[in-house]
């Protein structure tokens, strides 16, 4: 049969979007989903995402990486399905939906997604990084003259090593540029690449420079190769809630592919 698809993008991460509220897709079809996000083979993307119908929220979100494989919360992702909700006609201007990780609240406003995050109650704090679950978990690492760092062998070797081991970690490299603005990198498990932007990375890197006293502020710009990001959190007996992940969610193109 005929897919048809959506592709859209934020800041830089890109992800294939299709409306299965009737069940078309075969979500066992691993190697289909890999071959729809190869970049030479397939449409190209970092992950595939599929908006469903749910009983208790406006919709639900099921996000694959691009290894075919259903995983953890996509931030960016989850900006875009909003995104192509509203595009869609299933919502306005405000939604609540479900992720694996869990209800989301989120808002578009001048065509800037607001999403929600799930609470951060525990980050650990290491002499070299630190690393926190925002969603998905996150080694996150400072370095220096990140411009020219190597993402990719250096993003790789900590993933697949203690303590991540197979299960892998995504790898956040920062460097800081002022007191609320950082530059970040980071090696998504998955795509086992770097990508331009990492939602729950920049998400992760926010938190992570105010748990270890890099800055005082709440409000977070997170520079990445695919654009700027913003986070915003409350904090409070040494977690964090209200977090919010802001940037913009474009759509690109459409178009129909066999399946």
């Amino acid at each position: 049969m005929n897919m048809t698809f959506y592709k859209y993008q934020g800041t830089g991460n890109d992800f294939i979007m299709v409306d299965n509220r009737l069940q078309i897709i075969d979500k066992t079809n691993i190697k289909g989903i890999e071959r729809l996000c190869d970049r030479r083979f397939g449409i190209g993307a970092d992950g595939f995402i599929l908006l469903e119908n749910d009983e208790k929220s406006d919709f639900k979100m099921v996000y694959y990486n691009a290894d075919g494989n259903e995983s953890t919360m996509c931030g960016n992702g989850g900006r875009c399905i909003v995104a192509f909700a509203k595009f869609l006609g299933i919502i306005e201007n405000e939604t609540e939906f479900i992720a694996i990780d869990g209800l989301h609240n989120a808002k578009v406003e001048d065509g800037i997604v607001h999403l929600q995050m799930q609470d951060v109650s525990k980050i650990e704090l290491f002499d070299t990084h630190q690393f926190l679950d925002t969603g998905s978990p996150h080694h996150v690492e400072m370095v220096s003259n990140i411009s020219n760092y190597e993402v990719k062998s250096n993003g790789e070797k900590i993933r697949y090593n203690e303590p991540y081991n197979e299960a892998g970690s995504n790898v956040n490299f920062v460097e800081q540029l002022s007191n609320d603005n950082f530059a970040v990198r980071t090696y998504e498990r998955g795509v086992e690449d770097e990508t331009l932007s990492c939602g729950t990375g920049v998400t992760a890197v926010a938190i992570a420079m105010h748990k270890t006293g890099k800055t005082e502020s709440n409000q977070i710009n997170l520079n990445t190769q695919g654009g700027q990001l913003k986070v915003t959190f409350n904090s409070s007996n040494g977690g964090y809630n209200n977090i919010w992940l802001v940037g913009a969610a474009d759509y690109v193109f459409k178009g129909e592919i066999e399946w």
